[in-house]
C-alpha cells in the first residue's frame, strides 16, 4: 500500500514514515503543498496524510485540488489531515472539504495513525 507523507516539519515527518515502513507500508514524502499535489497526481497513493500549514500551497488547497479533480481515481483517495490547528471549525471546514479524518499533532500517536490508515483502507 503506498502512503503519501505530507509534512513540512523533518522530525515528525521522519518519525511518521518509519512508523508506516515498519508497518508494511510504501512511504513516499512531500515537503510542500507542491509536492504533495504533484505527488498525489502521479503517484495515485492509497491513502495521503497532509499537513495543513506547508510552503507553497497549504494543505486546504491541495485537498481542494484533490477532491476537485476531473481523474475519479484521484478524487477517490482518503486523505487524513494533520495540524496544529484543533478548532472545532478547522477540523470541520477540512471534513466538508473532503477530508476522511484529521488529528491533531499535538493529540495523536504514531499507532494511532497506522490505526486509522488501516481503518479507512478496509473501506
Amino acid at each position: 500500500m503506498k502512503v503519501l507523507l505530507a509534512e513540512d516539519d523533518n522530525f515528525l515527518r521522519e518519525i511518521c514514515s518509519k512508523k508506516l515502513v515498519n508497518e508494511g507500508f510504501t512511504v513516499y514524502e512531500a515537503i510542500d503543498g507542491g509536492q504533495a499535489l504533484d505527488g498525489a497526481m502521479e503517484l495515485k497513493p492509497d491513502i495521503i496524510l497532509l499537513d495543513i500549514i506547508m510552503p507553497a500551497i497549504d494543505g486546504f488547497q491541495v485537498l481542494h485540488q484533490i477532491k476537485n479533480s476531473k481523474d475519479k481515481e484521484i478524487v477517490n483517495i482518503p486523505v487524513i489531515m494533520l495540524s496544529n490547528l484543533g478548532q472545532e471549525d478547522d477540523i470541520q471546514k477540512a471534513m466538508d472539504a473532503g477530508a476522511s479524518d484529521y488529528l491533531v499533532k499535538a493529540h495523536f500517536t504514531t499507532e494511532e495513525i497506522v490505526g486509522k490508515i488501516k481503518k479507512l483502507l478496509k473501506k
